[in-house]
């Protein structure tokens, strides 16, 4: 079934017109008969026997971007001269770059800023190492460190072709946030040399994110950072997913009138997002959680198709130690968390859920259940897509967590902490805005970034792990 137009398949075609009336018409309508969402009509030059046009148009995916750019060539009267792709544009020489803070016009200047007169400060930063948070660029820079093996819903595909996802995030580190990012794509998957490298850098940044490692490294070279790091170290796909999943469930519960104590929550997906999620489920009063993989319910001593991350799940999850399928599971479930792949579940599966269920299928592009086979069965339906309501995204959690824990010069991260970010990200949505279409907000609510990290500042300084308060301005 093919998907709805989308800015990531965003063409613009040059199109040397024959200048009659209605040709431009007649281009239109095959952008149009062919599924295309056409946006800017620009003129480019008009001449006596032609006339030269730049269409913007959105399609599906690159084929039916194909198909669009074939139908136009089909036209009498049209030639199209170039196809050039919006995304590949937007990215072409890298969507970051370095900007000096101050001009460099005179002697002086440059006595200044570097030698002889750098010196001077050097050798404060060495009396006393703490200096470094004011008199350099630590005090508001993050390390995205990535070896490529999880990237998105791609998968091991190495650290530069991991380059533009880590760059996408610094990006989103500076416009949202302020915090200055840069990418590290490690060219190795060894957790002893990662470990190292990071440690090796680690004087220049004043927190690491981690990102797209897959499991179970990603565990291992977190725990070893955070133990001989003295700055916070916050593996994304873990934390960031388990922060947005609690926030938008505190609201979801708000709507359905449920308690957290009571409900059960049904998971697909027992990797790296989903052991940090029920684990911070189970610190905020959920009871009752069972997970799935593609062979079924994980219950204590399953010896199938088991490894690590799903003995933790069948170890301290699924304490009636139900058996059998997804289906099965979610049979009298109040929940289901999707954190998995493309369609694991069904509509049917959903139907058996309690009344007023909540479903959030969160696998990327395509969920674990589509909102148009659910319908009317689930009183909330969200995922992690932006065109349909209540997406549920990191965006919301990171960069106003790395900014809070700049601001107080965290030491490290603590559940203290996450809960903090997830209850202000709840905290967005008002009582009178709720909704069954409304449950959390938006990634460009400009009110969501000072919230988290407010409240993410105060949880460090209240758990002991910031050195210093966070001004009163917010920075």
């Amino acid at each position: 079934m093919m998907g709805s137009p989308s800015a990531s398949y965003s063409l613009i075609v040059r199109l040397e017109i024959v200048n009659q009336p209605g040709m431009l018409g007649k281009v239109t309508s095959a952008i149009g008969q062919c599924g295309g969402d056409i946006g800017a009509i620009d003129l480019v030059e008009v001449g006596k026997s032609s006339v030269t046009r730049d269409i913007s148009f959105k399609a599906s995916d690159e084929k039916h971007g194909e198909q669009i750019v074939e139908k136009i060539r089909g036209v009498e009267g049209v030639t199209v001269v170039n196809v050039s792709d919006r995304t590949f544009l937007m990215h072409l020489g890298g969507k970051i770059e370095v900007k000096s803070k101050m001009a460099l016009k005179t002697r002086d200047d440059l006595s200044m800023a570097y030698t002889p007169g750098v010196a001077r400060v050097c050798m404060a930063i060495h009396a006393d190492p703490e200096k470094a948070y004011t008199l350099t660029i630590k005090q508001n820079c993050v390390a995205v460190v990535t070896d490529g093996t999880a990237v998105l819903g791609l998968g091991d595909i190495g650290p530069r072709a991991a380059m533009p996802v880590m760059e996408g995030k610094a990006l989103l580190f500076k416009e949202l946030a302020n915090v200055d990012a840069f990418p590290l794509c490690l060219a190795t998957k060894d957790p002893d040399e990662i470990v190292m490298i990071v440690k090796a850098v680690s004087p220049a940044f004043g927190g690491v994110n981690l990102e797209d490692i897959s499991a179970p490294r990603c565990f291992e070279i977190e725990d070893r950072l955070r133990k001989e790091l003295d700055i916070p170290v916050f593996h994304d796909d873990q934390h960031g997913t388990a922060v947005v999943v609690i926030a938008a469930l505190i609201n979801a519960l708000q709507v359905v009138k449920k308690r957290m104590s009571d409900i059960r929550v049904v998971f697909t997906g027992a990797g790296a997002s989903g052991i940090a999620t029920a684990k911070l489920l189970m610190r905020y009063g959920v009871k009752q959680i069972v997970a799935c993989d593609r062979a079924g319910v994980l219950y204590r001593n399953r010896k199938e198709n088991m490894n690590p991350m799903k003995e933790w799940f069948a170890n301290h999850t699924n304490p009636k130690g139900l058996t059998g399928t997804v289906g099965d599971a979610l049979v009298g479930a109040d929940v289901f968390i999707g954190l998995s792949g493309p369609g694991v579940v069904s509509g049917k599966h959903i139907r058996q859920m309690a009344p007023d269920a909540i479903v959030f299928a969160m696998a990327n592009p395509v969920p674990e259940v589509m909102p148009e086979e659910v319908g009317a069965h689930a009183r909330i339906m969200a995922t992690g897509r932006s065109d349909y309501p209540n997406q549920i995204n990191n965006v919301c959690c990171f960069p106003g967590f790395f900014r809070g824990m700049l601001d107080v010069r965290a030491r490290t991260v603590n559940d203290e902490m996450k809960i903090a970010a997830a209850e202000a990200i709840a905290a967005i949505v008002s009582p009178s805005e709720l909704s069954e279409e409304y449950i959390t907000p938006s990634v460009f609510d400009r009110r969501v970034v000072e919230s988290v990290a407010n409240a993410v500042a105060g949880a460090a300084q209240a758990t002991g792990v910031a050195r210093r308060k966070r001004k009163a301005t917010g920075k």
